[in-house]
């Protein structure tokens, strides 16, 4: 080879390579596309992890709060009835003071006056939390707040179909019936 050979087949060599530059930059073109597809899948595949965490986060905190609000509701119920049995307890000491002084004592007026006090704080102190007695007697039977024991001869006819008799008093607590009364009906 003679170096007119070796200009020629570096000429060609050169045109070759200045003609098929896109040969060589395709694969590098192809890397990263395929580069920023792996990102973006790491991305997205952060992204997934990170709304799990937020979900099973955000549903442990809304089990520890229906876990604390029904411990809260059972522990309010158990200890409800807490204000008013304060209120009731100075009640019963008064009770048992009468219950000891009646074993000492032969006067039946005092006896009879310490209980009407005692059943006057009674009842001053449950008016004082909501409770209210019922009317009933010469009311028109309502099936609502009056329970029928039985039907009897009205005396006069204004009675007919109104309570005749009060069996047992019927009680409210802030509206709502707690015991109904127990009547005898005139027919």
């Amino acid at each position: 080879m003679n170096t007119e050979e070796n200009k020629t087949v570096n000429e060609e060599a050169v045109n070759q390579t200045e003609q098929n530059p896109v040969e060589e930059t395709a694969p590098v073109a192809e890397t990263n596309v395929v580069d920023e597809k792996d990102k973006e899948i790491a991305d997205l595949k952060a992204k997934v992890a990170e709304g799990n965490d937020k979900f099973l986060r955000l549903y442990s905190e809304f089990d520890n709060f229906r876990k604390r609000t029904a411990k809260e509701k059972i522990e309010l119920i158990q200890t409800g009835g807490e204000d008013i049995f304060k209120s009731i307890l100075p009640i019963l000491d008064d009770f048992e003071r009468a219950i000891k002084s009646n074993a000492e004592t032969n006067d039946i007026a005092a006896v009879n006056d310490g209980v009407n006090l005692i059943y006057n704080k009674l009842k001053s102190t449950l008016t004082q939390k909501g409770l209210e007695e019922m009317k009933s007697h010469g009311e028109v039977f309502n099936a609502d707040i009056h329970e029928a024991i039985t039907n009897i001869p009205a005396p006069t006819d204004e009675l007919k179909g109104k309570v005749v008799e009060e069996m047992e008093k019927g009680y409210s607590l802030n509206g709502k019936i707690i015991r109904f009364a127990k009547v005898v009906i005139g027919q």
